[in-house]
């Protein structure tokens, strides 16, 4: 049999110089969103259980973690501040305190690192006593989805107020992109970008997350406002309404699971696509890592990589640490 015609796609394989010189798609520093937990006091670093290798930080030690990950290449960071229970109420009141913890701690790394981007969280449930990212109506149990729009327009200016560069809305509320833009711009902060967590699904992977900020719903669940990990169409309804509504980047999340979503995502837009690489998914590889059951680093590797060539122009992730070497 003779094998000269034969097709050889092998040749393309042969080396690693080879394999990087026609390699589709590559992760850099420049793609990735450090994910930060936040917690009151000073010199304190409170290890969280569920998320090996992870802690809350005080401000101090969080502001020199930035220190460090500006200086590894890391552009952007978002912080979730993790409250004491007595700062909880109904209303999630401690979100607008422009004295708050996060507001304080925007400005620390606003006067530290002036480049570093800040992405902020905005949603209720790390503030509100009953621990939904949206106001509840006592008498039905009901996530009031119009009532909870004014909150999160406020939470949202203070945090621009405060410094920071994105504001993340999580929350799920119908109509929040267009609400928070329209406050926003009215207040003169034109150029204070929105990234959409735009088709975030009642997902069982961020356990480990609700952990880290004690943030679980007090009764309940989020069913009724996060989408149905089922769908994927409905996700494009969700796109052309926050595109529509003034959104500047959208977001999937989890990641890992939603590939094809993320895919679907990238080709219904030409907004700037995220992935959020959640605790949950990370939580995972931690945890056989630790077994010694695969290589942790090499799976966080492949792992994020699966998130760009799915389409994804940015990644938060808890892995960033693990991976930074092999970037450099």
């Amino acid at each position: 049999m003779s094998y000269l015609n034969l097709k050889r796609p092998r040749r393309n394989r042969k080396n690693d110089s080879i394999r990087s010189l026609i390699r589709e798609n590559s992760l850099t520093t420049n793609d990735l969103i450090a994910p930060l937990f936040l917690i009151d006091g000073k010199d304190k670093r409170v290890p969280i259980e569920s998320m090996p290798g992870f802690s809350r930080l005080s401000r101090d030690l969080l502001l020199k973690e930035v220190r460090e990950l500006w200086q590894m290449g890391i552009k952007c960071v978002s912080l979730f501040p993790a409250l004491d229970e007595s700062l909880k109420d109904k209303f999630a009141t401690e979100s607008k305190n422009p004295n708050g913890l996060l507001q304080q701690t925007i400005k620390d790394i606003k006067n530290a690192i002036p480049d570093m981007l800040i992405m902020t969280d905005v949603a209720m449930d790390p503030y509100s006593s009953d621990g939904h990212d949206g106001l509840v109506d006592d008498k039905t149990g009901e996530i009031l989805n119009d009532e909870t729009l004014d909150i999160l327009s406020a939470m949202a200016l203070n945090q621009a107020q405060a410094g920071s560069d994105i504001i993340g809305p999580s929350d799920m509320m119908d109509g929040r992109i267009r609400a928070i833009r329209e406050t926003l711009d009215n207040e003169g902060f034109h150029n204070t970008l929105i990234m959409a967590y735009t088709a975030k699904y009642a997902s069982y992977f961020y356990g480990p997350f609700r952990d880290a900020l004690d943030s679980a719903p007090k009764s309940g669940d989020k069913k009724t406002y996060q989408m149905d990990y089922h769908n994927v169409k409905e996700a494009i309804r969700e796109i052309k309404l926050d595109e529509e509504e003034g959104a500047d980047i959208l977001m999937v999340k989890p990641g890992i699971s939603y590939l094809d979503v993320i895919k679907e995502m990238k080709e219904n837009t030409t907004l700037p696509v995220a992935a959020y690489n959640v605790s949950g998914e990370y939580a995972m590889v931690k945890a056989a890592s630790e077994r010694g059951w695969l290589d942790g680093d090499m799976v966080a590797l492949e792992m994020l990589t699966s998130f760009k060539r799915a389409g994804a122009d940015m990644i938060l992730t808890y892995f960033i640490r693990d991976v930074i070497k092999y970037l450099a």
